[in-house]
């Protein structure tokens, strides 16, 4: 932190304009030493930049962002340059010719600001997710994430367990008077006051899950081989993506393609043929993929004979190839249809949309990653066990335990391994 750091923070040059952010206690040196002058705090102007031996660099617009009101928490400058891939390099290069100056790394300059109290770490998971979003419903919730609607709850969740905390305590104080405790040695309304703590908190993990509409809402393509299932899935991705042959086992490997459809990510995977009898080592291993593949699904298209699909999962009995004389066909299929003549995708890909959006986040909620709905079930876990307690003793314990996993859902406590992972998935100018 006491480095000072560069980066592009825009798009690939060539452009038409290049941003190249300055991070640190020596970005103010660094500016005048390019621009000649340090400019007013916060005012855009041009300015010559030169190397350190007076050659020209560009003319640029230069900012002087003085911290700690900044988006780091640290003193910033930025370089609006012409976006060339010559002007940035040279420009770069004079940077890191200059004293404690050197290169950002992937997601430095999100990580100061979470280090400098700027953001904390659901936003900057959220933040994460925007840059990423390709999708108008990705947007909004990571959106949502990133401008601290969780946060906000978080630092409310945990208000509510301090002053439960505070009223235990209260209570271990004071033990002899009965305007504190009750019968039981708990303050009056400590119990109820827990349990509606975890009844709030069970309705959050009962919500629709961030991965679904982070990577795209699974769909597997399942059944035996020469059912129709890489025809169709060339069909829904819009790609000739899988090879598709009148030969058993052409599928060997399973294939992801992510898409949006109506604005609703999806990713589509195409299987081996499920089949028990005459298949090859290869194919064997394809078919164990295929099985595995089924089981994470959150919807699989079933191509095979009717009522043999996967038990544990929600799927659709699709009757493909209903082109075809010689295809058996199903009584009770949610869809019939041909990914040769078209028949019936339309109505196929409306049912996918239909389907996902009801299973997905609403537009501009607040979706729970994997970690963060582990911690807010240890928290509501530990209400609910405080509720539980005659002993005020254990039930502040829990409090304390809640308070903990709220404290780290937002990172005023974790690991760096945890933090390496998170700043990684940024880019160098992030």
């Amino acid at each position: 932190m006491t480095d000072t750091i560069f980066a592009l923070s825009s798009g690939a040059p060539p452009a038409a304009i290049a941003v190249i952010r300055v991070s640190g206690p020596h970005a103010g040196t660094a500016l005048e030493a390019l621009a000649g002058r340090l400019p007013s705090p916060r005012r855009a102007v041009l300015a010559a930049l030169r190397d350190g031996r007076g050659e020209a660099l560009d003319q640029a617009l230069v900012l002087w962002l003085p911290g700690p009101a900044t988006a780091t928490g640290e003193d910033c400058a930025e370089l609006h340059l012409h976006g060339g891939r010559a002007v940035v390099a040279a420009v770069e290069a004079a940077l890191g010719a200059l004293p404690g100056l050197r290169r950002a790394e992937a997601g430095e300059f999100t990580r100061r600001a979470f280090a400098n109290g700027r953001i904390d770490l659901a936003e900057a998971e959220g933040l994460a997710d925007l840059l990423s979003a390709e999708t108008e419903l990705q947007r909004r919730g990571a959106l949502a994430m990133a401008g601290g609607a969780l946060s906000r709850r978080v630092a409310e969740w945990r208000g509510r367990v301090l002053a439960l905390a505070a009223s235990i305590e209260a209570a271990l104080d004071f033990a002899g008077d009965d305007d504190i405790a009750d019968d039981g040695g708990l303050p009056p309304g400590f119990v109820q006051g827990c349990l509606s703590l975890g009844e709030e908190l069970e309705a959050w993990l009962a919500r629709p899950r961030a991965e679904p509409l982070r990577e795209g809402f699974r769909v597997v393509l399942a059944g035996p081989p020469n059912a129709g299932k890489s025809t169709l899935f060339n069909a829904l991705v819009d790609d000739d993506a899988a090879i598709t042959a009148a030969e058993p086992g052409t599928t060997r490997d399973v294939l992801v393609r992510t898409v949006a459809i109506g604005g609703v990510p999806f990713a589509f995977v195409d299987t081996a043929g499920l089949r028990d009898e005459g298949a090859g080592t290869i194919e064997q291993i394809g078919v164990a993929r295929a099985r595995a593949e089924a089981e994470r699904a959150d919807l699989v298209l079933w191509l095979g004979p009717e009522g043999e699909g996967p038990v544990d999962r929600t799927v659709w009995e699709i009757a493909a190839q209903c082109d075809r004389s010689d295809v058996p066909t199903k009584d009770h299929a949610q869809y019939r249809l041909s990914a040769v003549t078209g028949e019936g995708l339309d109505a196929l890909r409306t049912g996918l949309v239909n389907h996902a959006r009801a299973a997905l986040p609403l537009p501009g909620a607040v979706a729970l990653n994997a970690r963060q709905h582990v911690l807010i079930a240890d928290v509501a876990s530990a209400a609910e066990e405080a509720a539980r307690c005659s002993d005020p003793l254990l039930a502040a314990e829990h409090l304390r335990l809640a308070r903990v996993a709220l404290d780290r859902l937002i990172g005023r406590s974790g690991t760096e391994d945890m933090l390496d992972a998170l700043f990684g998935r940024f880019c160098i100018g992030k």
